[in-house]
């Protein structure tokens, strides 16, 4: 499609992907233009930048518009209709219609609209394209070029021994423990929390399901779990990464929407295969056919989707609008995939780990987990990570350990279990907190300052018990080096600890779960 003048060098305005492109950013809307280079040449660059500023300042003026007219041009009960269309049909339009798009306004806020509106007014119905004021908010502010945030969730499926964890005096005591001595020099770059629970939330092990989501009653028949904060956070920004998440380990803490619990893989390479190592040429390009093959199948979809919404009732509209919401996010994660099989993977200094699977040796198990976090979190392939640590039902390969470690953590007050169960726990301590150092020890802006890393249980102790749930909180941005204790015979939500972790990610969410709010005494550092 031309300028809307002879001189124009534009030659097309589109949000699809092609070769001699320029992606443009203006107002938070993205814009792929193409140049006449020769007739760029001729008129010079400053007019070629005043034409694209113009091109571009037009999918702005679509998002202003939609922001100043939407009440005016819909009906309270009208239905969304939607289709694509690209910038350039918008373009078309205030060319033809004289209207010039406004200039930049600052103060200007973005408020997340449907992409399933039309512009209507003087006769002409204008389809709106995927501008960022459609996206999620926490997208279209992730977007911008800011180093993320990140989030890591690990599970002790066992949990810990109290006394050698937990300090029993609360503020910024310097007090220690067992465990946390190996971690005293970390001791400003993490929080405890003590006095934490979900409520209604039992059934001792089968409450590891719930620790994620809050759920209730997981140990009884009919339980129906809810999304995990991990899920929640990537229906927001999975699409910006290469992986939506990363679920390790073999317990299943990560839920999807559906209350389905995703399995963790129990070996590295899984997912160092898929981060890092490219396939062949020809696996590739067919794999990009597969991917077009099924856009092209939804394309198919949406069309007969839209024919026959114009012969059916209200509520059978509303039906086929939600199966419409459902096509489209399909097809943005096939348009996702496509784009990341196109991409070259990023290059690490690491080789293929060999893995481990004797569960005996738990503790190199874990560490060839984290190194994977690590990497994850370095290339910024995945920013929401859920990590299991089980081995529960095998004889650690550790000094002193003649016991398997489930035995171990009933172990009754018995001495000689109390004394192998430290052993345990506190080389698990002390692999967190190499985890916790290398973030921190990065050559980059520190990784652990854009990364919470949260480290608990959903028992007590081994003892089957889920209130007053152990949690320590590591990193992301936080005024750190405290303990935060709450009521031991009447707990605060572990939810509120949640809602606070997913506004940090920039997730806009107010409650989730049980909470009641943000968590108390938990401040951004200054």
């Amino acid at each position: 499609m031309a300028g809307n003048s002879p001189t124009s060098p534009i030659t097309s305005v589109c949000c699809s992907k092609t070769k001699q492109q320029c992606r443009v950013r203006w107002h938070g809307c993205y814009c792929l233009i193409r140049w006449d280079a020769e007739q760029a040449s001729r008129i010079g660059a400053k007019q070629t930048a005043l034409w694209t500023a113009s091109a571009v300042k037009t999918v702005a003026f679509v998002h202003s518009f939609m922001k100043s007219y939407r009440a005016k041009y819909f009906g309270a009960r009208e239905q969304a209709v939607s289709q694509r269309m690209h910038v350039a049909e918008a373009f078309r339009y205030f060319s033809m219609s004289g209207t010039h798009p406004p200039t930049k306004d600052k103060s200007m806020k973005t408020r997340r609209i449907s992409r399933q509106f039309l512009l209507r007014g003087a006769g002409v119905v204008v389809a709106l394209p995927a501008l960022d004021c459609m996206m999620p908010a926490a997208v279209a502010r992730n977007a911008q070029l800011k180093p993320p945030r990140r989030m890591v969730a690990i599970n002790m499926e066992l949990s810990f021994h109290p006394p050698n964890l937990m300090p029993t005096k609360s503020g910024g005591d310097d007090e220690t423990t067992r465990y946390l001595e190996p971690l005293s020099d970390l001791r400003a770059d993490f929080t405890i929390i003590s006095g934490t629970s979900h409520p209604e939330v039992d059934g001792g092990h089968a409450a590891s399901q719930s620790w994620l989501t809050g759920a209730v009653h997981p140990g009884t028949a009919n339980f129906r779990n809810s999304i995990a904060i991990d899920q929640l956070a990537a229906r927001e920004i999975g699409l910006q990464t290469r992986l939506a998440y990363m679920a390790l380990g073999g317990g299943g803490i990560s839920v999807s929407a559906n209350g389905v619990k995703i399995r963790g893989a129990p070996y590295p390479s899984h997912f160092f295969r898929k981060m890092f190592l490219d396939g062949r040429p020809h696996e590739k390009a067919r794999q990009i056919e597969r991917l077009q093959e099924g856009r092209s199948v939804l394309d198919t979809v949406l069309e007969a989707v839209r024919r026959m919404r114009s012969r059916v009732g209200q509520r059978d509209k509303q039906k086929l609008d939600e199966y419409f919401t459902s096509v489209r996010k399909a097809e943005q994660q096939l348009r996702k995939f496509e784009h990341w099989q196109q991409k070259p993977k990023p290059e690490v200094d690491a080789e293929l780990p060999s893995d481990i699977r004797d569960h005996t040796r738990l503790i190199e198990r874990a560490r060839q987990l984290y190194d994977i976090m690590y990497l994850t979190i370095q290339t910024d392939s995945t920013r929401l990570i859920t990590y299991t640590i089980g081995d529960s039902s095998h004889v650690p390969q550790l000094p002193g350990i003649t016991m398997n470690y489930h035995d171990l953590s009933h172990h009754g007050q018995d001495p000689e279990k109390l004394a192998q169960l430290a052993t345990v726990e506190s080389a698990h301590v002390k692999a967190f907190g190499d985890f916790v150092r290398r973030l921190k020890q990065s050559e980059e802006e520190s990784l652990l300052d854009r990364t919470m890393v949260m480290l608990g249980s959903h028992m007590h102790s081994g003892g089957h018990n889920n209130r007053n749930l152990p949690m320590i909180l590591a990193g992301g941005g936080f005024r750190h080096g405290q303990h935060l204790a709450f009521d031991t015979n009447n707990n605060y939500p572990l939810a509120n600890l949640y809602v606070t972790v997913l506004q940090r990610l920039g997730i806009e969410v107010e409650q989730f779960a049980s909470s009641t709010g943000t968590l108390t005494g938990l401040d951004v550092a200054g």
